[in-house]
């Protein structure tokens, strides 16, 4: 009799979150002895439900639809779980002889993963847990980068570059756009790479790794507005002051997860206000994560490449351990995968190295633009006669 394979998705969605699961099916069909793959219906929720969808029979050509459809074809949450709740899911677990446990997200679902492990190990029973990174945040700790965070490093890239040929045009406002990133700003520092050599990148960028000062920041702008009317500026959602408060008073917050207030429109508003300069506020929120068009092919290939490698893992009984990703030492861009122990992963956030921020704490360096120039490529040519 085979053993059953578990999938579960944690946390907010990606554009290739759905390539990992793509990468598992793909793995899966390899090893005789996994009899059934399972996903959990809407993530842990689900599975305590025993919300059980049966993924062991698709047709090819549906797994193909995988790697181009945004979202999670299996559903995610972000249940809050207590102890009794990892026990049940044993209990579970067993029911449905599930004896591999995958768990694909960021540093809350890590946590879950890690505590499923130990559960586990608690009530001595035999059922191998690994995790499979996704985060457009790209804020988990140890992996080098994660499969999400290439595609929103595009999608914003190329959307700045876009805003700022149109800026350039008509250049009689600031325009302040505003990034996903609570506590790490590496979507918002990968906005430098709208145009490496060129004039078509933002001229001012703040990260949330940097205590924002309302002064320096009116400042920072007359500054550019001395040399030219039309600028672009950078800014992450869950940029802080120096008492560590957001800038913006939250909306709405339960446990992790936190709906921040706008802060493009705040800092829009304070330009006008304060400097008397025509001034708006861009928000692409979920059209970040969630944009096909945009979608990184090396993202993709990535997220395949740890979904299969997780399968491997389990099936070789690998336990209490995330796939990770390791930049090989050489001049090209290459990759390689470990494993790495849940524990050194689990809410331990990545943030962006002091490094990494320019010396104004206004713009990154260039350090930062060589490490983060494998994840954009090919920005269409535009031309400008002006």
């Amino acid at each position: 009799m085979g053993k059953n394979i578990l999938v579960l998705h944690g946390g907010g969605p990606t554009a290739v979150i759905n390539s990992s699961l793509y990468g598992v099916l793909k793995e899966c069909r390899k090893h005789t002895q996994i009899r059934n793959i399972y996903a959990a219906k809407n993530g842990t929720g689900g599975l305590l439900r025993e919300e059980l969808i049966d993924l062991s029979n698709l047709e090819l050509d549906d797994i193909e639809k995988l790697k181009q459809t945004p979202g999670t074809a299996i559903g995610t949450s972000r249940d809050q779980l207590s102890s009794s709740d990892y026990n049940k899911m044993v209990q579970i677990l067993i029911k449905h002889n599930i004896h591999y446990v995958l768990f694909n997200g960021g540093n809350g679902t890590m946590d879950a993963c890690g505590k499923l492990y130990e559960m586990c190990k608690k009530l001595n029973v035999e059922i191998s847990v690994i995790g499979i990174p996704k985060t457009m945040d790209n804020d988990l700790s140890i992996t080098d980068h994660s499969p999400g965070f290439a595609s929103a490093a595009q999608y914003i890239a190329q959307s700045v570059r876009e805003v700022c040929f149109d800026v350039h045009s008509l250049p009689i406002h600031v325009v302040v756009i505003e990034t996903s990133g609570r506590n790490a700003g590496w979507i918002t520092a990968s906005s430098a790479l709208a145009d490496i050599n060129g004039p078509y990148k933002p001229d001012l960028i703040y990260l949330p790794e940097v205590p924002f000062s309302e002064e320096k920041f009116l400042n920072d702008v007359k500054n550019v507005l001395n040399d030219k009317k039309g600028v672009v500026v950078v800014v992450s959602e869950g940029l802080k002051n120096f008492e560590g408060n957001p800038i913006v008073e939250p909306i709405f917050s339960v446990g992790r997860a936190t709906y921040f207030g706008d802060v493009s429109s705040h800092l829009a508003n304070l330009i006008i206000k304060k400097i008397g300069y025509k001034a708006r506020g861009e928000k692409p929120g979920l059209l970040g994560r969630a944009s096909i068009a945009l979608q990184s092919s090396l993202d993709t290939e990535e997220a395949i490449l740890v979904g299969m490698e997780a399968v491997k893992a389990v099936v070789r009984g690998e336990s209490g351990k995330m796939v990770a990703i390791q930049r090989k030492k050489c001049e090209e861009y290459e990759i390689e995968t470990i494993l790495v122990p849940l524990y050194e992963v689990m809410l331990l956030e990545k943030t962006v190295p002091e490094r990494f921020i320019n010396k104004e704490h206004n713009g990154v360096t260039k350090e930062f633009i060589e490490w983060c120039k494998p994840f954009v490529s090919n920005l269409p040519e535009m031309i400008s006669f002006k």
